[in-house]
This record gives structure tokens, sequence and C-alpha cells, in this order.
């Protein structure tokens, strides 16, 4: 299981526009990488909508968002443009990515056992390291609460 401390997993996802996302792209710059189980859903619409709302201020502490699910780069798409995300999205169809930062987990709903997506969120610095981890996020506040966490943190050669 990735823990802070430990460098971020180098893996490539697939954009809304089917190009690629390497996290080596956003290297030199802090990440917020979080992951959400189901484009256009309650809960993982309100996270979108604020990261969404709060990208310029992000963008100030010189932190890049990226949303990671399972969808596919279509549904991504209709997702961004019905709700006008300012984010981008990425599809890990095979799970890979997932994988790596342990965030395909087993969970339980009315007793029934499945696998799906942990909703984590992964604060990367400039150095490809994770500082912060937030598993099982809660949505309300959790945006703000990852704002001031990239605040905090020092950019690459402060």
């Amino acid at each position: 299981m990735l823990s802070e401390g430990d460098p971020a997993p180098d893996v490539t996802l697939e954009g809304v526009d089917g190009q690629p996302i390497s996290l080596a792209d956003y290297r030199g710059q802090k990440l917020v990488l979080y992951f959400y189980p189901k484009d256009d859903t309650s809960g993982c619409t309100r996270e979108a909508q604020d990261f969404t709302a709060l990208a310029g201020e992000f963008e100030n502490a010189g932190a890049w968002i990226l949303g990671v699910s399972k969808d596919d780069a279509k549904k991504h798409r209709k997702f961004t443009d019905k709700y006008e995300l300012k984010i981008p999205l990425g599809t890990d169809r095979d799970g890979s990515v997932c994988e790596a930062f342990g965030t395909w987990v087993q969970k339980s709903m009315y007793g029934r056992k499945y696998m799906g997506i942990d909703r984590a969120t992964f604060l990367i610095d400039g150095d490809g390291v994770v500082q912060r981890i937030w598993r099982g996020v809660k949505v309300p506040g959790h945006a703000e609460e990852v704002l001031t966490a990239a605040r905090d943190l020092k950019s690459r050669g402060s």
C-alpha cells in the first residue's frame, strides 16, 4: 500500500480527448490526484464541482488537479461538459493506476461485497513524492482541506 513519503508511481492515463496523461508530465509542480468511483453520481459530481470551484486557488498555490475513475473518455467528456468542469479527468480503463495507488478495494453495500474505487486523494510534490494521502474521503469540505495542504506544501526549489 502506498504511503506518505513514497515516490508516486509513474503511470499514464487516457484523457477525455484520448490523449495520454502521464504523472511525469507534472514533475516540478504539485499535483492533487483524486480517485472517485463514477461519473455523474451525487458524491462524485459534488467532489468534481468543489475542485472546479477552487481550481483558480489551487493554481495560485502552484498545484494542478487531476481526477481519476474507470469511466471511459466519452463518459468523462459528457460529465465534464454537463457540469462545466474546469479540471482534467483521466481514464483508468484497466485499473492499473487504481492498483498502483491502492484505491481498488473491496467494498460492501447491503451485505454484498464487490470491488470498487475507494474515494481517495494524493498530494504529490514537485519531486514526485506523495506528501499527503486522504483515504475513504467524505466529500463535504474535502477540496478545501486539500487546498490548505497544497498551500502549506513548499514548492520545489523553495
